[in-house]
């Protein structure tokens, strides 16, 4: 099954669900993104903590992308991951502990970790052994406190830091070309779902990959 644990020669696609959807409509969006584009690895990133709402989402998402050979993760909820045989979690801030989901999880678990702009926080993640870090936003986002992952931090990491590298908010297809050649991964989320059509919204990104 791929995951962000593999280092590809080029960027692959992680791509990341919207923050509410409705359970009705999304999984067969989801599936149609699926079937028309090589995606690594699906994250299910509800903005819900409602453990029913987010058990339900994840058993739908699962029987679509384990039916495609494809991992999923889902943010933060370490007992939600293991309860219902997702392939890992996403740790939305460094402070957490990458060695807590890691001992939670056992060692054929996915666990990455978002460090915003911080190569500090980076280094620490990847020491603690998380499988991929996740950097970001490289252009205009909400993500994080505000600060910009520079495409400067993205080539140093190639250069100098084996752990797999995710580029995560605001990417457009001028960010994706640049960062293509320091980069294992793109998380691509709202950039495609708020369009109409997300499966030619994915590949006008994709072009930039190559």
């Amino acid at each position: 099954m791929d995951s962000p644990e593999q280092t590809p020669e080029q960027p692959q696609i992680y791509l990341v669900t919207p923050p509410s959807f409705e359970l009705g409509q999304f999984p067969g969006q989801l599936a149609r993104v699926l079937d028309k584009i090589e995606v690594a690895c699906v994250r299910l990133d509800l903005v819900s903590r409602d453990e029913d709402t987010l058990s339900r989402a994840a058993d739908a998402l699962r029987e679509v992308t384990h039916s495609r050979d494809i991992a999923l993760v889902i943010s933060d909820h370490l007992i939600l991951a293991e309860r219902l045989g997702l392939d890992g979690v996403h740790l939305t801030e460094a402070s957490k502990s990458v060695r807590t989901a890691r001992k939670a999880l056992g060692p054929d678990a996915i666990v990455g970790c978002f460090c915003g702009a911080s190569r500090h926080e980076g280094i620490s993640a990847g020491e603690a052994g998380a499988d991929y870090v996740c950097f970001g936003p490289v252009g205009a986002s909400g993500l994080g406190d505000g600060a910009t992952a520079e495409p400067e931090l993205f080539q140093w990491w190639s250069e100098m830091i084996e752990v797999p590298i995710v580029a995560e908010g605001g990417l457009t297809q001028d960010t994706m070309r640049s960062l293509a050649p320091f980069t294992d991964f793109f998380a691509v989320g709202e950039e495609i779902w708020r369009e109409d059509d997300p499966v030619a919204a994915l590949k006008s990104l994709q072009l930039a990959m190559v």
